[in-house]
C-alpha cells in the first residue's frame, strides 16, 4: 500500500532569521564651474557600498561582509540616503547622505569640485579639475576620485569598483567616472554605485556607467544626475563655448537597501520608509527599500 505524504515545510523555528544585505549610500554631487573659469568639474564620487551577499563583493575591492543574525519581533532602523546637490557655479558638489541597516552605515559619496578646490571624500571620493586635490574613498566601500594634472576637463568620480577617471595630458576631453560594482542580490544582475563623469571643454563629457551621470560638455550646461536608488555620482559641470557662462554640476543618485531572508518569515516595513517585497522565489524573500527613515521588523 501506498501511503501520501505532504511535502516538509520549513518554520521559523527551524531555520535561523540570516539577513543578506546590500547597503548603498547616497552619491555626491558634481562639481561646478564659475563664470571665468576655463576649467570644467569633476564629477562626484559614488555612494558607500556594502554588501554581504554570497559570492559577491562589496565597494574599495572587499569581499562579502558577514550576513546579519536577527531577533524576531525587533524593529531594526533602516535609512536611505539622498543624493548631494552639483555644485552651482564655482563651487564643489555637496557630499551624498548616509544609508543604514542596523548596524551597518555605507558612508555618502564626495562631491566633485572645480579649479582649485578640494572635493569631498566619502564612500568614494570626488574627482578634481586641474590645481586641485581629489577626494578619497572609505575603505571596504568605494574609490578615490581622479585627478587631473594637464587639462581643461574634469576627473571622473571614484566608484565602488575602480578609481575615478584621470586627465593626465593636454586636452579638454572629460575624463570618465570609476566603474560600480554587480549585484544579482534580487535576482537579476544590476551594476550600481558608479562615480560621476567630469565636464569637458567644448568637448566630450566624461562617460558613466552602473548609475553615475555624464559630465557636461560646454558651458552653460549641467553634468548628468546620478540615477536614483544606485547611489551613482552627479557628472562635472561643462566648460568653454560660452566662456561666460557659470555650469553647475549634476545632483548625486540616491541610494538603497536591499534585504533577503528566508521565506519562512514575513517582514513589516514600518511608516517613513518606502519599499515593497519580491517573492518567494527558492526560498527567499527580498525587500527593496528606496526612500526614508523608519523600521523594519520580522515575525
Amino acid at each position: 500500500m501506498i501511503i501520501a505524504t505532504k511535502a516538509a515545510v520549513a518554520t521559523s523555528a527551524e531555520v535561523p532569521l540570516t539577513v543578506e544585505y546590500l547597503v548603498i549610500a547616497g552619491g555626491g554631487g558634481g562639481g561646478g564651474k564659475g563664470n571665468a573659469d576655463y576649467y570644467a568639474g569633476a564629477g562626484g564620487g559614488a555612494g558607500g557600498y556594502r554588501s554581504s551577499v554570497t559570492g559577491e563583493n562589496s565597494g574599495g575591492g572587499a569581499s562579502a561582509e558577514t550576513a546579519l543574525n536577527l531577533t524576531l519581533s525587533t524593529n531594526y532602523t533602516v535609512t536611505v540616503g539622498a543624493g548631494g546637490a552639483g555644485g552651482v557655479g564655482l563651487a564643489t558638489g555637496t557630499n551624498g547622505n548616509n544609508s543604514t541597516f542596523s548596524s551597518i552605515t555605507s558612508t555618502g559619496g564626495g562631491g566633485g569640485t572645480y579649479e582649485g578646490g578640494t572635493a569631498g571624500s566619502g564612500g568614494s571620493g570626488g574627482g578634481a579639475p586641474l590645481s586641485s586635490t581629489h577626494g578619497l574613498g572609505t575603505a571596504n566601500q568605494g574609490y578615490d576620485g581622479g585627478d587631473n594634472t594637464g587639462s581643461l576637463g574634469g576627473a571622473g568620480g571614484g566608484g565602488a569598483g575602480a578609481v575615478g577617471g584621470a586627465n593626465t595630458s593636454p586636452g579638454s576631453v572629460g575624463a570618465a567616472g570609476g566603474a560600480g560594482v554587480d549585484s544579482a542580490i534580487t535576482g537579476s544582475t544590476v551594476c550600481r554605485a558608479g562615480g560621476g563623469g567630469g565636464g569637458s571643454y567644448n568637448n566630450t563629457g566624461g562617460t558613466a556607467t552602473c548609475g553615475g551621470g555624464a559630465g557636461a560638455n560646454t558651458s552653460g550646461v549641467t553634468g548628468s544626475a546620478g540615477s536614483p536608488n544606485t547611489g551613482g555620482g552627479g557628472g562635472g559641470g561643462g566648460a568653454g563655448g560660452s566662456f561666460g557662462l557659470p555650469s553647475n554640476g549634476g545632483a548625486g543618485g540616491s541610494g538603497v537597501v536591499i534585504l533577503k531572508f528566508p521565506d519562512a518569515y514575513t517582514i513589516t516595513i514600518g511608516g517613513g520608509l518606502t519599499g515593497s517585497t519580491a517573492g518567494p522565489s527558492g526560498g527567499y524573500y527580498v525587500t527593496t527599500i528606496t526612500a526614508g527613515t523608519g523600521n523594519v521588523s520580522w515575525t
